[in-house]
């Protein structure tokens, strides 16, 4: 489900002794979504930074709806949950619907319960950037806003940079592009920002 996409770079203020791992949460089911193509794009970021990278989207986002009392998850639940429990932080981009996250994104995120027991329990410890792609500017700022309240809950450390893309104004390419290359600027950075907090975290 989550392979890492890309090997650590050789930068030279990377000085962590071990490879940082960031992955990417988000998309619809719908195929190369604008929302899934955003996230790529700080992926690249966080990639330039010296990261591996990885992304979960479209359907390996689409999990049983989680309930903290079954024992038995299914395969892909399993998996996601140990992609996320082996990243050292993470970018999430959900799109907006009717001015909140999907409920695809948001039933992914309830999954990191089942972290709450381990030595690093949620997201503790792990930068976290946070992405919102809408059609208008209300619901891209108000699924921005309940992105960086869920990551604070789980113990997540949002990145000070997050993005609000409305893609009424906005529109990504397929060659990883947009129509404002400052958005583009602003993703890359997001995902800079998650890869350097990892590595200050593992240098210290």
């Amino acid at each position: 489900m989550a392979l890492y996409l890309t090997q650590a770079s050789s930068l030279g203020y990377v000085t962590s002794t071990r490879a940082i791992k960031v992955l990417g949460v988000g998309g619809s089911l719908r195929a190369d979504s604008q929302s899934e193509r955003a996230l790529r794009i700080a992926l690249e970021g966080a990639a330039e930074a010296g990261a591996r990278t990885a992304a979960v989207t479209g359907d390996g986002l689409a999990l049983p709806f989680y309930e903290s009392t079954v024992e038995d998850r299914a395969p892909r639940a399993t998996e996601f949950v140990q992609a996320v429990r082996e990243a050292d932080g993470l970018i999430v981009v959900s799109p907006g619907y009717h001015g909140a996250l999907s409920g695809l994104v948001k039933n992914a995120l309830d999954y990191v319960e089942d972290l709450r027991d381990d030595d690093r329990p949620y997201l503790h410890g792990r930068g976290v950037g946070l992405i919102a792609v809408a059609h208008g500017w209300q619901a891209a700022v108000t699924t921005l806003n309940q992105l960086r309240t869920i990551a604070h809950a789980l113990r997540g450390w949002p990145t000070p940079l997050g993005g609000a893309v409305n893609t009424a104004e906005v529109k990504f390419d397929e060659a990883g592009g947009a129509s404002e290359e400052k958005i583009v600027a602003n993703l890359r950075l997001i995902g800079r920002q998650v890869a350097e907090f990892g590595f200050g975290r593992a240098s210290g």
